[in-house]
């Protein structure tokens, strides 16, 4: 049921979106959206066709008396990041999500909303349903696994498009126009873990920090947020001292989010409790002197557990555990140049620790916009996972955009914004790796550009879409559209 207060115009896109917002689409299983979206296309006696990656493309004709304008291809991506609080209880895979409009924004009760780029989809899919819209001839674009690795877009069958211009709508800052994007790389990393039987006497304890924002790991990455894995090691590490002992370490949840929760089950003595609540309460009091006042919610859970038949990491396992993460890079590695304040050009996330029965698992990613200078950080990397005997592969490795200021499509984007808006957009290139780059590799031909409303929060509990951006957003697609025809 939709909320109070749910938006009502633009029909066409807010009913559309509210429609994605009830079917199930974490990455990998995009099949029941793609469905969704078949059946309006035929609905319209429309022409669809699917690759073997999953990628979908609706061909829509143009309209009457258009037919001699070049085609247009339209881009976003189906899946949605997948990420809840802790006392919140759904299934992605089969629950829809539930929405709640608060002071002038949409959300999404304690998951992620899927807005990104969930919005994208919708307006792609309100321009095939509303005639009213003047259009070329269209090709839209709907790719797979955007969210765990751009891996839609890398399997992409281009035959199947045409266009030599595209409209990417999967960027979320209203009053912007984004004309490149990072590349990215990423790696997987792991080693068996020695286990034996705990020490006597000790009682097993989940130590679980929560309450911190997270959010996307490009976009948000220079706004020192918290890592919940490099928080929650810091604090063991300070523990050396008391008797304890590591059961198991959960941290992060996908490459492409910052770890907003993270716990660990100890065996712990019971001499040392109290000890160990003045640590945490001291750790919480000392991280919220400096942490941005998003992360005022963070938070601990330090309690009794159940364990059955609980095996341990070894002293040297458990040191060498500790070490390595808090070895790993994390956060901005250096800025643009030109824009100091506002890009950042090469970062790492530490995204995904466990240690669980018996095997110790890590995800980092590097994002760039200029691929050499990821050799020294890739070096670390490398040498740290092999100085801990860590075997490790590559499972990212896309291409950047790198921003085309000659672009004609961008220039008029660019025009038709300031006459929405009453001022000109911005130009600029985005921390995070749209699909861009990877089908500008794939066709060169194609003249793209990207804009998007506003949305914040993104990959969080937290994202939220702000609702009044969505209707220049839509007035701006349709107008493109109507100049593009008139090619």
């Amino acid at each position: 049921m939709k909320p109070n207060h749910y938006p009502e115009q633009p029909a066409q896109i807010w009913e559309h979106f509210y429609q994605i917002t009830q079917i199930p689409r974490p990455s990998g299983q995009e099949a029941a959206i793609r469905e969704y979206i078949i059946g309006l296309a035929n609905a319209r006696q429309l022409t669809t066709r699917v690759d073997t990656a999953g990628n979908l493309v609706v061909y829509v004709p143009a309209t009457k008396g258009y037919e001699s304008a070049p085609t247009v291809a339209i881009q976003n991506h189906l899946d949605m990041v997948t990420v809840k609080t802790g006392e919140t209880v759904h299934d992605f895979t089969q629950d829809a999500l539930s929405l709640v409009v608060e002071n002038g924004w949409l959300k999404a009760q304690g998951t992620t909303l899927g807005a990104d780029n969930g919005i994208g989809v919708a307006a792609a899919l309100a321009v095939m349903t509303d005639d009213s819209v003047v259009h070329p001839a269209l090709e839209l674009l709907f790719t797979v696994e955007e969210e765990t690795g751009l891996f839609g877009a890398v399997g992409l069958d281009a035959s199947m498009l045409s266009a030599t211009r595209m409209l990417n709508l999967d960027t979320e800052d209203w009053g912007e126009i984004y004309i490149g994007c990072a590349g990215g790389y990423g790696y997987e990393a792991s080693r068996q873990v020695m286990l034996k039987l705990p020490t006597p006497g000790l009682k097993p304890w989940i130590v679980h920090l929560k309450g911190l924002s997270g959010g996307h790991s490009g976009v948000q990455i220079h706004e020192q947020l918290g890592n919940a894995n490099k928080l929650l090691v810091e604090v063991l590490n300070e523990a050396q001292q008391l008797t304890w002992q590591l059961v198991s370490f959960r941290g992060g949840v996908a490459h492409n989010v910052i770890a907003r929760e993270a716990s660990a089950v100890l065996m712990l003595s019971e001499d040392d409790i109290e000890q160990w609540r003045t640590l945490l309460d001291s750790a919480k009091e000392r991280w919220l002197s400096f942490l941005p006042e998003v992360e005022q919610g963070l938070e601990w859970v330090f309690e009794p557990t159940e364990v059955e038949q609980p095996l341990v990491l070894g002293k040297a396992d458990t040191t060498s555990f500790l070490s390595l993460i808090s070895i790993l890079p994390h956060g901005a590695q250096s800025y643009n140049l030109k824009q100091p304040a506002d890009l950042v050009d090469l970062s790492c996330n530490l995204a995904v620790v466990k240690v669980v029965e018996g095997e110790l698992k890590i995800l980092t990613s590097l994002r760039h916009f200029n691929e050499r200078q990821t050799t020294g950080l890739k070096q670390t990397i490398e040498h740290v996972f092999d100085a801990f005997h860590l075997a490790h592969k590559v499972i990212l490795n896309y291409p950047g955009w790198n921003p085309d200021f000659s672009s004609a499509l961008v220039a008029r984007t660019q025009s038709l914004s300031a006459k929405i808006t009453g001022h000109p957009a911005e130009l600029k290139a985005i921390h995070a790796g749209l699909e861009c780059g990877i089908l500008i590799s794939k066709k060169p031909d194609m003249d793209v550009v990207s804009f998007g409303p506003t949305i914040k929060g993104a990959h969080s509990p937290s994202e939220r879409l702000q609702i009044d951006t969505v209707e220049p957003f839509w007035r701006l697609v349709v107008a493109l559209l109507g100049e593009l025809a008139a090619d």
